[in-house]
């Protein structure tokens, strides 16, 4: 029987758009099995942006190590990888509108209680965010952008009808090789 259940995990992968899909449904299972449910999606997006970042700016490869730490009360998520180069936030008010990148380590920064990036000298770097386990108060932004146009607004997505019996879909299974 185990008593105390690991709280780390360590998933080495390479940061390929195929592969982080499976690294998210596996960061959601740690979650799940360490009961902290309310933080699936925060972790999930932010190992999502910091795994994209790997697959579109590391160099020389694209491999990379995914940990997950619960200490006390707080949940670190880090990604290490190959490149010495550091992230650079980009400064919102310099991205286009309507722009698809530039905007992962705002959203990481925004979403986590923490979040920074460390050199590993030649072996590269590791970029890491923190989340709260224990709930705190929500804070709302002071004022939430949305896109004005002079025409009617139109619908831009599908809606999808509920399932009849009210049942939330079930999640997708994921596997996981710990290391370490």
């Amino acid at each position: 029987m185990i008593s105390h259940p690991s709280r780390h995990c360590t998933v080495e992968l390479q940061a390929l758009p195929s592969r982080i899909g499976q690294v998210r449904r596996i960061v959601s299972a740690h979650l799940r099995y360490w009961h902290l449910d309310p933080l699936i999606d925060r972790a999930a997006l932010g190992v999502t942006e910091l795994l994209t970042n790997v697959h579109q700016h590391a160099r020389p490869d694209k491999l990379c190590t995914v940990e997950l730490e619960l200490l006390l009360d707080r949940l670190t998520v880090s990604v290490r990888d190959h490149d010495p180069r550091l992230p650079v936030v980009e400064d919102m008010v310099d991205i286009a509108p309507l722009a698809t990148e530039g905007r992962g380590l705002a959203m990481v920064a925004a979403m986590s209680e923490s979040w920074g990036a460390r050199p590993e000298g030649e072996q590269g770097k590791v970029v890491w965010f923190t989340l709260p386990t224990v709930a705190g108060p929500v804070t709302m932004p002071a004022r939430v952008p949305r896109l004005v146009t002079g025409e009617p607004s139109a619908r831009r997505f599908t809606e999808v009808e509920p399932a009849l019996d009210g049942a939330r879909p079930a999640h997708a299974p994921a596997r996981s090789a710990v290391v370490g």
